[in-house]
C-alpha cells in the first residue's frame, strides 16, 4: 500500500513559489526598447538630420520606445513578471535610449554638448553609485527623478521634431530641456547624498 506524502504542496502553491521564467511581456518590452535604439539613431543621423520625414520616423521610434518604459514595470510588478535580466536590462534600455537622443541631438548641433555631457555624467554616476552600494542596500528611484525622466522625455521629443526650430517649438524645447538639466542636477547631487548616508549606516556599529 502506498503512503501518501504529509502535507503535499498543491500544485497552484508550487507554481506560485516558482521564479517568474525571463520569457514573458515585461522583458518583451524592454528587448523591443532596446532593438529601437539603433533604429532610432539610424533615423535620426540619416541624411545628417535634414530629412522631416526621417526626423517624424525617429520621433515616432523613440515615443513607442518610452511608452514601453512607461507600462514595462508596471507589468512586470501586477503580475509578478518581475525577473533578474528584467531588472539589468530594463535600466541598460533607458539610458541607451536617452543617451543617444542626448548623442544623437549634439552631433546635429541641435543641442549644446555640455547638456548631454552634464546629462551623461549624472546617469552613468547614479549607475555606478548604486553598484558601489548594492552590498548596504538598494537605492530606489525618487519623485524628483522619476519627474527628471518625464522631464527629458518631453524636451527629447521636442527637440526631435523636424519643425523644432519653429519659434514657439523651440523656446517650448528650451523650457522643458532647462527644466530637465536643473532637476537632473538637483536629483544627482540627492543620490551622492543617499550612498553616503547608505553607506554610513551599514558601517554603524549595532547597539
Amino acid at each position: 500500500m502506498t503512503i501518501p506524502p504529509t502535507n503535499p504542496v498543491p500544485r497552484a502553491a508550487a507554481g506560485q513559489l516558482s521564479a517568474p521564467s525571463a520569457w514573458n511581456v515585461a522583458n518583451a518590452l524592454t528587448v523591443l526598447r532596446l532593438v529601437l535604439v539603433p533604429l532610432f539613431v539610424w533615423l535620426l543621423l540619416r541624411d545628417a538630420g535634414a530629412s522631416d520625414g526621417n526626423r517624424l520616423l525617429a520621433t515616432a521610434a523613440f515615443v513607442v520606445a518610452i511608452v514601453t518604459d512607461r507600462f514595462d514595470g508596471d507589468i512586470a510588478r501586477r503580475w509578478n513578471m518581475v525577473t533578474n535580466f528584467g531588472k539589468i536590462a530594463d535600466p541598460i534600455a533607458d539610458k541607451a535610449l536617452t543617451g543617444a537622443a542626448f548623442i544623437g541631438l549634439s552631433i546635429l548641433g541641435d543641442l549644446p554638448w555640455w547638456v548631454t555631457i552634464v546629462v551623461m555624467v549624472r546617469e552613468w554616476g547614479v549607475t555606478a553609485l548604486r553598484f558601489w552600494v548594492i552590498r548596504h542596500g538598494v537605492m530606489p528611484a525618487s519623485r524628483g527623478g522619476k519627474l527628471k525622466t518625464v522631464l527629458q522625455a518631453i524636451a527629447l521629443g521636442l527637440y526631435l521634431l523636424p519643425w523644432h526650430s519653429v519659434a514657439v517649438v523651440h523656446w517650448t524645447a528650451i523650457v522643458f530641456m532647462a527644466a530637465a538639466v536643473i532637476v537632473t542636477i538637483i536629483t544627482g547631487l540627492d543620490y551622492v547624498g543617499r550612498a553616503l548616508r547608505l553607506r554610513a549606516a551599514a558601517k554603524r556599529p549595532l547597539p
